[in-house]
């Protein structure tokens, strides 16, 4: 299980929606032009603020600040491409292919493979649009998952990254990076070559100056204390697997060569380094702490929001592991 796939509610309770701010939002929208009613729009709108506030129901002003700073166009279009309305469909082909095989060739990360990335980019129309499984049945279009609070060609390029990753794993042509590498990117300018991991990463987009959700900046901030506490846990021989692997670059075979160990040896070792970190960071944001030393206390969150933490994160989050890891070694007793 990655970092993005923490648990979550499957079917949570609407939020109350006014509606004259449903009207409004509606307006904003123009999902009218692609053929979404009032009724259906609202639905999604209930949907992306259940997503974000989960159990804690939000007040009436907070619920209408989180509607009103999302990408309502961008939700729309996905509405409508998600029902399947071909004028919508028709839209998105025309605007979104060129970036999407521009953000393919960014990840692959050869400017020459263009097959390989025109591919990358074409499977991901069977699952945006739903098409019929083994079964018969249409399967739930991917963009049902989009709730709007990013732009939609910043979703659409981690979900493109993310299948890359998906595919090396699958194809066992390379490990690709999990948990820590999802949350943990580093971007240096001065690294060792440019791996396959690495530019799949880089590849996410930056985001935009304003963040949508005026809790996203709390949200890292507080995964970034949580990740680097638990940094600070990990054993010096951890400490050197993660580094050789996520900042040196090295394989696993060449980890285990180094080590004297087999390569399976150095899989599980990393594995279990991963799931004890992930282990870690949702403890730690789940639980929160008291206040100590004139420190505020932390805020405790619950499942859905350590859920937003780690999908903000994966969307563009350049936590320095480099100088976490350093920071970590000179904390060990004898390190000066």
């Amino acid at each position: 299980m990655t970092l993005t796939n923490l648990p979550h509610r499957t079917d949570p309770a609407r939020p109350h929606l006014s509606p004259a701010l449903a009207a409004s939002l509606y307006a904003q929208s123009g999902a009218a032009h692609w053929g979404i009613d009032a009724a259906r729009f609202a639905e999604c709108l209930r949907a992306s603020a259940a997503r974000h506030f989960g159990d804690s129901p939000a007040a009436p002003a907070e619920l209408e600040r989180y509607l009103k700073a999302l990408r309502l166009e961008d939700l729309a279009l996905a509405a409508a491409c998600a029902a399947g309305h071909a004028e919508a469909w028709d839209y998105f082909v025309a605007h979104y292919r060129e970036p999407l095989y521009a953000a393919a060739r960014a990840i692959v990360g050869s400017p020459r493979d263009t097959e390989r990335a025109r591919e990358l980019a074409d499977s991901l129309y069977a699952d945006l649009y739903g098409l019929p499984g083994a079964t018969g049945a249409r399967r739930k279009p991917l963009f049902s998952y989009f709730h709007g609070r990013s732009k939609l060609s910043t979703w659409l390029r981690a979900v493109l990254s993310q299948r890359y990753i998906d595919q090396l794993r699958a194809t066992s042509r390379q490990v690709a990076l999990d948990d820590v590498g999802q949350i943990g990117e580093v971007r240096e300018s001065h690294e060792r070559g440019e791996t396959t991991r690495s530019r799949a990463h880089a590849a996410l987009p930056a985001r935009a100056a304003e963040p949508l959700d005026p809790d996203r900046g709390r949200y890292l901030a507080l995964l970034h204390a949580a990740l680097a506490e638990a940094l600070a846990r990990v054993t010096a021989d951890d400490r050197g697997r993660l580094r050789a692997y996520y900042l040196d670059s090295l394989t696993l075979a060449e980890i285990a060569q180094r080590r004297g160990e087999h390569e399976a040896t150095a899989s599980r070792h990393l594995e279990r380094c991963r799931r004890e970190l992930r282990a870690r960071v949702e403890r730690r944001l789940l639980d929160g702490d008291a206040p100590s030393d004139g420190r505020a206390a932390r805020t405790a969150l619950s499942p859905a929001q350590v859920a937003l933490c780690f999908e903000y994160a994966v969307e563009d989050w350049p936590f320095d592991l480099r100088s976490a890891l350093d920071r970590s070694e000179s904390d060990e007793p004898g390190v000066p």
